[in-house]
């Protein structure tokens, strides 16, 4: 069996789950033809840069206008139009990859990100492939360029996300509640107190763990600030340089600085809670490994969407700034039958083997 995993690399979510799918069926399937791609390897080249790049400028220069593309995209009096003018561009500038698929016609696609239903829904419609197109949805709000004519089944992270995604018109897709696909490390089990001594921590003491995102965001040095002394902090500053090179300068007593690192899992799992912005991959991780979270910077958008959906299954909360977000950590280290009380709802939503679940539910 042929079976594609495509994603856009714009944003680490959408490669994340894909990476996470990919690695899975690889495993129980090495004799099936698998392959991880990334669309805009694919596309005109100069689209390709401009789409990952004009992503990253958006989200961190001028997040206003992202959230109009946004909302415009999204709402009913112009997601039509809208819509149609992102798919001729998608179209034009993905010759190539269309080509590739009706050459290799792969009996099914997995999609990570939503361009890739886009334009594989467009080949179906005209008969130049039979492939079975499943669209896994990697927030837990479901915006509607996901949804495609063409696309066979979604997966979708949370019973509300599934009942959002029904009042739409999805023709005769279904529908699978089985959570945002990640990393197999995060439904593994790690022992709390081993680990904080493997990073140099107290096992006893109430640990913070900041995480920015791939970008970077958010006040991290001042929510440090209004921290340190109060309890033991692990920050994760990503690929930003210029905040690890502050963070390492201010030497905080009792705070770990790491900056980029492929061991997130580990860190979760020496924490009692979790700062981060609640992009959709990142929240699956944080629930995998029962952590509560406290929302900073989500980006407007799918982010907020996020947001909304944790809120409403009553699951962590959101600091606007630093002093808000101090008084929320302190609440949660005061108070743990709180803490506990969130946690046991995190056991009745999180969904930490979607990979494993999608595979078993295509054989």
């Amino acid at each position: 069996m042929k079976i594609f995993i495509i994603y856009a690399s714009a944003g680490a979510g959408h490669r994340k789950a894909a990476e996470a799918i990919f690695n899975h069926f690889k495993s129980k399937s090495p004799s099936d033809d698998v392959r991880l791609i990334d669309i805009l390897e694919k596309c005109n080249r100069f689209y390709a840069k401009g789409y990952v790049g004009g992503y990253r400028f958006l989200i961190n220069h001028a997040a206003w206008a992202w959230s109009g593309l946004f909302n415009v995209t999204a709402a009913k009096s112009t997601r039509l139009l809208a819509a149609a003018i992102i798919k001729s561009l998608d179209l034009i500038n993905s010759k190539k990859f269309c080509e590739f698929i009706v050459r290799e016609q792969p009996d099914i696609v997995i999609s990570t990100h939503f361009m890739p239903p886009e334009i594989l829904g467009h080949l179906k419609q005209k008969g130049k492939i039979k492939t079975r197109l499943i669209t896994v949805i990697t927030d837990f709000g479901v915006h509607p360029l996901w949804v495609n004519s063409g696309t066979d089944t979604y997966v979708v992270a949370s019973s509300l996300s599934k009942e959002y995604l029904l009042k739409k018109d999805i023709g005769n897709a279904q529908v699978w509640e089985l959570g945002i696909p990640i990393d197999k490390n995060f439904s593994a089990a790690h022992d709390k107190k081993t680990t904080k001594r493997k990073l140099g921590l107290s096992p006893d003491k109430f640990t913070l763990l900041i995480t920015t995102g791939s970008f970077g965001i958010g006040p991290v040095k001042e929510i440090i600030a209004s921290l340190c002394g109060e309890i033991q902090i692990i920050v994760v500053c990503a690929k930003n340089k210029k905040l690890y090179s502050r963070l390492i300068s201010a030497a905080f007593a009792g705070v770990k600085v790491f900056g980029f690192v492929d061991n997130i899992y580990e860190l979760m799992s020496a924490s009692d809670i979790v700062i981060a912005k609640p992009g959709g991959l990142t929240t699956s991780e944080i629930l995998s490994m029962e952590l509560v979270p406290v929302f900073i910077s989500p980006i407007p958008g799918q982010e907020m969407h996020n947001l909304a959906v944790m809120q409403q299954f009553g699951v962590g909360k959101y600091g606007a700034c630093p002093e808000e977000i101090k008084k929320i950590v302190l609440d949660y280290r005061d108070n743990p039958a709180k803490l506990a009380q969130e946690k046991e709802i995190i056991k009745k939503i999180k969904k930490p083997h979607s990979a494993e679940d999608l595979y078993n539910a295509l054989r």
